[in-house]
């Protein structure tokens, strides 16, 4: 019969820097930022040693912005989901296609506006552009031959 030898379970509790991170890490972002002005501020090498910690961790991208972003995600989805009240969901369902539509509308309002002003700019350039060759050739607009 052969016996493996494994690891005994760690039961107790953890080391006080993994209470520490676990901590920080519950209280978000500020609570890593405090830390590390705080660190600066007694004594600058543990406030260096943070940035080093948090950046080689990466606990900025893992566990920082985890809350934040899913928030954003889950509360536009949230908006389309039906309610159950008939006359409510059919009143937004015609509000967001009215709003959409009028965004569709202005965007091309835009789009007309941004193409008239280009024509303009152009017809401007190129009148500037004759008068520059006109003038280039001794016939100046407006003087009499």
């Amino acid at each position: 019969m052969t016996a493996y030898a494994t690891a005994p379970a760690v039961s107790g509790p953890a080391g006080w820097f993994s209470r520490t991170t676990a901590w920080l890490d519950s209280k978000g972002k500020g609570a890593w930022i405090a830390a590390m002005v705080l660190g600066f501020i007694l004594f600058w090498p543990v406030g260096l040693a943070l940035v080093f910690y948090i950046t080689y961790t990466n606990r900025w991208s893992k566990t920082m912005f985890n809350k934040s972003c899913c928030q954003g995600i889950k509360r536009n989805i949230s908006v389309m989901t039906p309610t159950g009240n008939s006359a409510f969901d059919a009143y937004r369902e015609d509000t967001m296609r009215r709003l959409e539509s009028e965004q569709r509308n202005f965007e091309s309002f835009l789009e007309r506006l941004r193409d008239a002003k280009d024509k303009a700019e152009f017809d401007q350039f190129m009148e500037e552009r004759a008068a520059a060759a006109a003038a280039a050739e001794g016939d100046a607009p407006g003087k009499d031959a």
